[in-house]
């Protein structure tokens, strides 16, 4: 079936969901997550794979082995779409893209490319682009000074300090969420933020640093 967004019960699941995150309320609305959160999502990353890349959908139930909130369910659903994410919640869709979490190597390479009066620049630029659209960049977990071997006072020492770099975007709950125009606003979104995402594989590219065993 065609995507065709997502009925307002999916919402109220995720309402009951917060309200009651149990295997009892899990168990009892099972049918409707997998027909009418997980169909659509499904639906959506299909339509999507051919433009943006392989997709996968995250699974429902939280790693709770190492947190405190031992809680067992996602109230959210989310999907890699290439490089970009989907989510659904109580709270409405929401999309990202960029580079969430870099690993040292990884890092090490941003904050060259940032650095550099060629591709520094270029970032700007990009950024630049994607907020006149109405897009948030952002970085994670920022540093409160300049990072070692970086000067203070470099031009970019605001995106320097990034340990990640991230567009995002939410829309709250509206009629346009159970309509194909879902789709539509998740379409504008990756395709806005692909020049990120392009400067981020060219500049930073996958962690060369080798698996850990498990």
């Amino acid at each position: 079936m065609a995507f065709s967004g997502w009925p307002e019960e999916a919402l109220d699941f995720y309402d009951g969901l917060t309200a009651d995150n149990s295997k009892t309320y899990w168990t009892a609305n099972r049918a409707v997550y997998d027909e009418l959160v997980l169909g659509p999502m499904a639906e959506l990353v299909d339509e999507l794979g051919a433009e943006f890349g392989d997709t996968k959908i995250f699974r429902p139930y939280r790693d709770v082995r190492f947190s405190p909130d031992k809680t067992p369910y996602k109230t959210h659903i989310g999907a890699m779409v290439g490089s970009g994410y989907v989510q659904l919640s109580a709270h409405g869709l929401a999309a990202g893209d960029g580079m969430y979490v870099m690993a040292p190597d990884q890092l090490d390479r941003y904050r060259r490319a940032v650095a550099s009066d060629r591709t520094g620049p270029e970032l700007e630029q990009v950024i630049a682009t994607v907020e006149k659209a109405g897009i948030g960049v952002s970085g994670r977990d920022t540093l409160k000074s300049a990072p070692r071997g970086y000067p203070a006072d470099h031009p970019r020492i605001g995106l320097l300090r990034y340990k990640g770099l991230v567009a995002w975007q939410e829309w709250p709950p509206a009629a346009w969420l159970g309509t194909a125009e879902a789709k539509d606003r998740v379409v504008t979104f990756l395709r806005t933020t692909r020049p990120l995402s392009e400067w981020l594989a060219d500049q930073v590219g996958p962690s060369m640093a080798p698996a850990r065993a498990r």
